[in-house]
């Protein structure tokens, strides 16, 4: 098994992700408390009965709350901050006062139906414990303070009695699963052996026992019999993440063959190019194989954030090169598109295509079909994917390194210093670089001596060059990464990789995209939009080969690419619905990375293309 440098341990500088940081830090995280004051989250805690005039809370908003608490547990580690730290203080006071002689808190069952807790199972109790319990962690992690924490402990002591000792719930497993991961964390946390066997337990359960809408949450099998990703897909990729930590500690075979199998089916069938997962608003599901629809598209953003908790979990198993360009897609694309430029506001679905004309089309019926949001929100009913971003992107560097007593892999380029150790051997690992507006990449690791480092090559690099110490190096690739045996106290090494656009073809058997193209740069996935672009998108036809130019657009900070193209028009005067003759006109299409679209006017988009050869 290998082990995660903590984001804890590493500190990002100057580049892409600091920016991001800053912005996370400076406004996304204030943005999100503001709008839970407005719609009455905070106030929740407390517990005031609605018959009395308090507010009622909806079943999941502890766990709103509680990522928001992890979140800024997650900044202030680094960047201290009294006012964000009063403000969680007082959350955790109000637990405290509030919570059951028996350990039980939550704001729904505890303030409207108090007779009814661990009567249903889609009521998000169990899912809003493993939230708190994250929370808590993360809050005794980075004050030292434990009062949070032993709060959480105590509720998990009741929540163990009610379905382990006694059986006495109405329902044997969660039905939205979260509790699995924070179980997993707070053994690694206290060490006590009876949390990641209560999480094995719940594991273990699940699709063993009769249940409703078994399919929708992933309990149609037992999971060592899984081998297709279904259902939910935020619940379906916290159970495969938390399936991978138990088997990546307990060396449960079958379980890791399980786990391998569920992210294959995902990564080769049912993903999109952009990372995200979930292709159907019904039941923000995983449907069937290569069936991944653009401008229906639901890829919601914590479905993304839940993909990479898996690959990232799964790289503690073994260096599949697969589970780090997982993360990276998740990390550039299908989850940093869920947070607008400025920090303030979100998607909650990312489609790949956006057609204006049709957002209304149903104007002769009640019931609208339904299309994604073509607007990012500062707040949603269902608020889940806000705090999930912050927290995901406050600790984004938790994807960068593992390493095992030989070996430290770098996954991600990040520009940064991290601190670790192996076997009592302090290393240090720098990087520098403008990743993922360049290539280059700068990496200095001392006290490394004896041991390997391995830096992956992403696919996507056609060429690439390294250097070691100031001299070319002919190392080969080996299953996506570069072995580097480390000969002295301190190596430097330059990686040159290929950053020049290029043309993305899908599977057939996706029929939204076949005879399509996407253009992409590294990492990025770039996107047509019509401010930018004259013609209807869907006229346009890249044309292959692909001639592009580079330029640097100063108002979206990226790089935006300009591309040769033609445009088919009906014929000249004519307005006939089908036409033999079109009207073909070479045109520069204009394309900008897809996390920066809808962040100007209100306009189509479009990922996938026609092309012309």
């Amino acid at each position: 098994m290998y082990q995660r440098v903590s984001f804890s341990n590493i500190d990002l500088f100057g580049d892409f992700w600091e920016k991001r940081q800053d912005i996370n830090r400076e406004v996304t995280i204030y943005s999100i408390r503001d709008r839970f004051e407005d719609t009455g989250r905070f106030q929740a805690f407390d517990m005031i009965p609605p018959e009395q005039g308090g507010v009622k809370p909806h079943i999941f908003w502890d766990s709103d709350i509680a990522k928001w608490i992890e979140s800024v547990a997650y900044i202030i580690e680094k960047h201290p901050d009294s006012e964000l730290e009063s403000k969680v203080e007082s959350v955790i006071d109000k637990i405290e006062a509030h919570q059951g002689a028996d350990g039980y808190f939550n704001l729904y069952f505890t303030s409207v139906e108090p007779m009814n807790r661990f009567t249903n199972r889609d009521a998000h109790e169990l899912y809003c414990a493993g939230h708190l319990i994250e929370a808590a962690i993360a809050w005794a992690k980075a004050t030292g303070r434990e009062r949070f924490l032993h709060l959480m402990q105590k509720y998990v002591d009741y929540i163990e009695k009610v379905f382990v000792e006694e059986e006495s719930a109405a329902f044997a497993t969660p039905g939205h699963e979260e509790i699995e991961l924070a179980l997993y964390k707070l053994y690694q946390y206290t060490g006590e052996r009876r949390y990641f066997n209560l999480a094995l337990h719940f594991i273990n359960k699940r699709g063993t026992v009769a249940a409703e809408n078994s399919r929708y949450n992933q309990s149609h099998c037992p999971v060592r019999e899984q081998k297709t990703a279904e259902g939910h897909s935020v619940r379906a990729c916290y159970l495969y993440a938390a399936m991978a930590d138990l088997a990546a500690e307990s060396g449960d075979a079958e379980l890791r063959s399980a786990c391998e199998q569920l992210f294959d089916n995902i990564y080769r069938k049912r993903c999109y190019i952009t990372g995200g997962v979930g292709s159907s608003c019904q039941g923000e599901a995983f449907t069937v194989d290569y069936d991944l629809p653009n401008a229906g598209a639901y890829a919601e953003t914590c479905a993304a954030i839940a993909l990479a908790f898996f690959a990232g979990r799964m790289q503690r198993i073994t260096p599949n090169p697969a589970y780090a360009d997982i993360i990276e897609r998740v990390m550039y694309n299908g989850m940093l598109s869920g947070v607008s430029l400025n920090g303030k506001e979100f998607f909650y679905e990312n489609p790949l295509e956006i057609i204006h004309a049709c957002r209304h089309r149903n104007v002769s019926v009640h019931d609208a079909e339904h299309y994604p949001d073509a607007r990012r929100q500062e707040i949603f009913g269902c608020s889940c994917c806000p705090p999930n971003v912050t927290r995901f992107i406050s600790s984004i560097a938790d994807y960068q390194y593992t390493y095992d007593e030989n070996t430290v892999f770098v996954h991600q380029y990040m520009s940064g210093v991290a601190n670790f150790d192996i076997n009592g051997a302090a290393v240090k690992i720098s990087q520098k670089t403008n990743y993922p507006i360049s290539g280059d990449i700068d990496i200095v690791a001392k006290n490394m001596k004896g041991k390997i480092l391995a830096v992956r090559i992403p696919f996507w690099s056609k060429k690439y060059s390294l250097y070691l110490d100031g001299g070319k190096s002919d190392k080969e690739i080996k299953d996506g990464y570069i072995y580097i045996a480390v000969k002295n106290d301190m190596m430097s090494l330059t990686l040159h990789l290929d950053m020049k656009p290029r043309v993305m073809y899908s599977d057939p058997r996706n029929a939204a995209d076949a005879a399509k193209i996407s253009l992409c740069r590294g990492p990025l996935v770039y996107c047509m939009e019509g401010c930018d672009n004259t013609y209807p998108l869907r006229s346009i036809r890249l044309v292959l080969p692909l001639e592009a130019e580079e330029f640097y657009n100063q108002a979206l900070d990226c790089i935006q690419i300009s591309a040769k193209a033609i445009v088919c028009e009906p014929p000249k005067g004519e307005e006939e619905l089908y036409y033999s003759n079109p009207t073909v006109k070479a045109i520069t299409s204009e394309w900008i990375p897809y996390y920066a679209f809808a962040n100007r006017e209100e306009c189509d988009m479009l990922v996938w293309c026609a092309y012309n050869q």
